[in-house]
């Protein structure tokens, strides 16, 4: 097996990532409980690059958590009404434990950036020939350079080319991380105490906040604290951070990830974008080390037309380099990063999704009853984000009702509950036309929307057993699947979407590799 390092992007100071963190739009029609779902999905993956020392992904992603709770919610036309402003404090009391982690890693990325900076100057001194360290295209590294948590990462790895290091690392991976959660479980720390404990017992209990509605001294509190936290993100570089080196606390459970209003009109948190950042240098930088989803029911499939795969701009599988045989068994998931395998119409990266191939078989043989009745199954991909990839670890078959063509979960706590235990991260889902092709319907495409707001990279696969093709993986387009869907506020189950293009497949050439030998289990949580 053999790496390749992609040496075209210098790293990011704070500043670049400062303002790509706050890049993004922040839509008040939606409502506050799913900017705060929104919230959970940046904490939890930031807690995770921060564990794999990936300073620039996790700092961008701390400041977009932060800008979002200091800057944008307040400001929400909804924010003073009773039923929210218990779930906003309990947020809001996030926020001093996050300033803190981020002056924690500003040194790091500067001292990185500096050093890169440093090296620059005596490579020109030397006149050394800049030009021969450029192995990639302009369009290359200029992608590399807008993505924190690839640039200036001098071991970055293409994902389908190392399938199997990619198996053997999120396996290693993976059992530590079970090996490191049963032991807090078994020992003197209680599973909850824990929670309470990373947590600071202030962020867990916001839903509950939520349907609480205490107001006993909440605007003079809340104004004070975002007044306070607004201070340190405007502030100098160099205020001080709190006492210690902190690990970012484990967010708490998922929620619905979208659901209809009072009007019957489809609400969705908005879409993320980025302002490329251009250089005009290149350098290999040494990595120095660092101290329920209640889904609404489906309509009959609506027949779609049209192409449905749109190439996207991606990097070459492997880049000319320095070869040199690599083992998951000698090195851990922090000396790897896997680079995106493809990106989406706009430009913006994806993190590669590896899949069990044999999940797809494993899936119908647990919707054979189903299926022979002609009632649709759904189960839930889920798994965990290792070295800028995401690993599916888990088929979960929740509580559900079905008909010929709906499926809608039941008792989403239940499934929750799961993942919060599990630590696990909802990838996409998966679905069976009994009797139909192997399409999206004006059903799934709203079904997914809710999917891929809160993770670009999530994925819809689709079932059809009696029909060719038999399956397939598929995405929304962004533009203009995502913007036709969100825009989209038709109630009836019939109503097809104008844009041609709504939707592509994942597969690749897609963000999407299927990595044989890849293991997962089935987690059937309905009744016997």
């Amino acid at each position: 097996m053999a790496g390749s390092s992609l040496q075209a992007s210098k790293p990011m100071n704070v500043k670049e990532i400062s303002a790509k963190a706050e890049d993004f739009d922040f839509n008040p029609s939606i409502a506050i409980k799913y900017w705060l779902r929104t919230a959970d999905t940046l904490l939890r993956e930031a807690r995770i690059y921060e564990q794999e020392d990936n300073d620039q992904q996790a700092f961008l992603l701390l400041m977009r958590y932060a800008t979002l709770i200091a800057y944008k919610l307040p400001s929400h036309p909804l924010a003073r009404e009773p039923e929210n402003r218990a779930g906003l404090r309990a947020a809001d009391k996030t926020l001093p434990f996050v300033l803190d982690q981020l002056e924690l890693l500003k040194p790091r990325i500067e001292a990185r950036y500096n050093s890169w900076q440093k090296a620059m100057e005596r490579r020109r001194e030397a006149n050394t020939a800049i030009e021969n360290d450029r192995l990639n295209s302009r369009s290359q590294i200029d992608l590399a350079a807008t993505d924190p948590a690839v640039a200036g990462n001098p071991t970055t790895l293409g994902a389908a080319e190392n399938s199997d290091l990619a198996v053997q690392l999120a396996h290693n991976e993976i059992r530590r991380r079970e090996t490191k959660r049963r032991a807090i479980q078994q020992g003197s720390i209680s599973a909850e105490g824990e929670k309470e404990r990373r947590t600071a017992g202030q962020w867990g209990g916001w839903e509950a906040a939520l349907s609480k509605g205490d107001q006993s001294h909440y605007d003079d509190e809340m104004r004070r604290n975002m007044e306070a936290s607004r201070r340190r993100l405007d502030g100098p570089q160099d205020f001080a951070p709190g006492p210690g080196e902190r690990r970012l606390p484990k967010p708490p459970r998922p929620a619905r990830p979208f659901a209809r209003d009072g009007n019957g009109e489809y609400r969705y948190p908005s879409i993320q974008k980025s302002q490329p950042l251009q250089y005009d240098d290149t350098f290999e930088s040494s990595r120095t080390s660092s101290p329920g989803i209640k889904l609404p029911p489906k309509p009959p499939k609506e027949r779609f037309e049209g192409p449905m795969h749109i190439s996207p701009p991606s990097l070459p599988d492997k880049i000319p380099s320095e070869n040199q045989d690599v083992s998951a068994s000698k090195l851990p998931a922090t000396n790897f990063t896997f680079r995106p395998s493809a990106y989406l119409e706009n430009g913006n990266p994806l993190r590669t999704v590896f899949l069990p191939p044999t999940l797809r078989l494993r899936f119908l043989e647990v919707a054979e009853s189903n299926t022979r009745n002609n009632l649709e199954t759904c189960g839930m991909l889920c798994g965990t984000l290792i070295s800028n990839a995401l690993f599916i670890s888990k088929l979960v078959i929740p509580e559900q009702e079905s008909t010929s063509d709906t499926c809608e979960t039941i008792n989403e706590s239940a499934f929750f509950d799961y993942c919060a235990a599990e630590d696990l991260m909802v990838l996409g889902w998966i679905h069976t036309h009994p009797t139909q092709t192997c399409f999206m319907s004006s059903r799934d495409l709203h079904t997914h929307c809710g999917y891929q707001i809160m993770m670009p990279e999530s994925i819809a696969i689709v079932c059809a057993p009696s029909k060719t093709p038999a399956w397939g993986v598929f995405r929304l387009t962004d533009p203009p699947g995502m913007q036709s869907v969100l825009n989209c506020h038709k109630t009836g189950l019939f109503h097809p979407h104008e844009e041609p293009n709504v939707y592509t497949h994942a597969l690749r050439p897609g963000h999407v590799c299927e990595a044989e030998g890849l293991k997962f289990d089935v987690v059937d949580l309905r009744p016997r």
